[in-house]
């Protein structure tokens, strides 16, 4: 059984996030269009994406009329670094000329299961981001053997529209227990500090993101401690979207206050060679959108979630399970 200390008591709550939607959505205007095509290369098992230009870009800059801006690429579902690729900025101007192609390795049977998803974005000389529009593609459907589809074409580029699509999709549900022990060491710790375990049964249903292959495991942060020592997972469980982990994972220093301050971050993800991919996560506490006085992004519990950290503070010394759909999560950092 691991255990971790929570930095409970630091001096600044850490409210930033990374996610695969970071960066500005609301304050610029969506205009323009992104000239691109599509193919796929049998002889090398790769889909090529060939982003050729855009025009009439929103001007971050409203002064001096122009953006920096460059092209991000997905495959969804697959959110994660392996299906993300990006053009490189091209400063100064709403009207880039990038003529780059961005490869995937991916057999040709996984890419009828996936939607291309191109979006294009304002980079700050601060590294901040500001969306500036998005183009989606269902590769289902797609026709490659058209010659046609193989040719540059104009395409609008259009709100952002993926984060509500992809929080949609079935992600799976994670059955689990939570335990408060106020005391847990009668003289061997402080009296007003106990802690908190997390016991992680199974994941149901998982989603596949590369054909018929799994390899998962659990990661748990406990939320505003964002540094290494926080975080605890279980093993990796391959070659089923039902893994079984019975791993037990426990966090000492909690004050009684800090329950409320406090939030449980598990996230499940798919290790695939060197890289891992976020499959879905849970955010267990009571959702005040605060911690410590200090609005975060984090602190987004669903009904149900509050639910189970509610039960859990109400009955100390005694399991709380429950099983609850897993979610698409805004990914707190971790700091050294």
């Amino acid at each position: 059984m691991s255990k971790s200390v929570p930095a409970f008591l630091q001096d600044e709550v850490s409210g930033s996030v990374m996610s695969v939607y970071s960066g500005d959505f609301g304050n610029l205007e969506v205009k323009g269009n992104i000239q691109f095509a599509i193919d796929y290369v049998d002889s090398l098992k790769e889909l090529h994406v060939f982003v050729a230009q855009c025009k009439d870009l929103a001007a971050a800059d409203i002064k001096k009329q122009r953006s920096d801006p460059y092209v991000k690429t997905y495959l969804l579902p697959d959110k994660g670094k392996m299906g993300k690729k990006k053009t490189l900025v091209v400063k100064k101007t709403l009207n880039p000329v990038y003529n780059e192609i961005l490869r995937y390795k991916i057999d040709r049977q996984i890419l009828k299961t996936q939607k291309l998803n191109l979006s294009v974005w304002h980079r700050d000389t601060f590294k901040r981001n500001s969306f500036l529009g998005e183009v989606e593609l269902d590769l289902e459907t797609w026709d490659w053997d058209n010659k046609q589809n193989k040719q540059l074409k104009w395409y609008p580029l259009k709100r952002k529209t993926a984060p509500v699509a992809f929080e949609a999709e079935n992600r799976g549900e994670m059955k689990l227990a939570l335990q408060y022990v106020p005391e847990p060491m009668p003289g061997k710790k402080l009296p007003t500090t106990g802690e908190v375990h997390i016991w992680v049964k199974e994941c149901l249903d998982l989603p596949l993101l590369r054909g018929s292959h799994l390899n998962s495991f659990v990661k748990c942060t406990i939320l505003p401690d964002t540094s290494r020592k926080s975080r605890q997972k279980t093993r990796a469980v391959g070659k089923t979207t039902n893994p079984v982990f019975n791993h037990t994972m426990v966090y000492d220093g909690f004050r009684p206050e800090d329950l409320t301050e406090a939030c449980v971050e598990l996230t499940v993800w798919d290790h695939y060679k060197l890289t891992n991919q976020f499959l879905g996560g849970l955010r267990i506490g009571f959702g005040t959108g605060k911690s410590y006085g200090t609005e975060v992004d984090w602190m987004d519990s669903t009904s149900e979630e509050v639910a189970l950290w509610e039960k859990m503070v109400n009955s100390p010394n005694t399991w709380i399970e429950a099983t609850l759909p897993l979610r698409m999560l805004l990914i707190a950092k971790i700091s050294k």
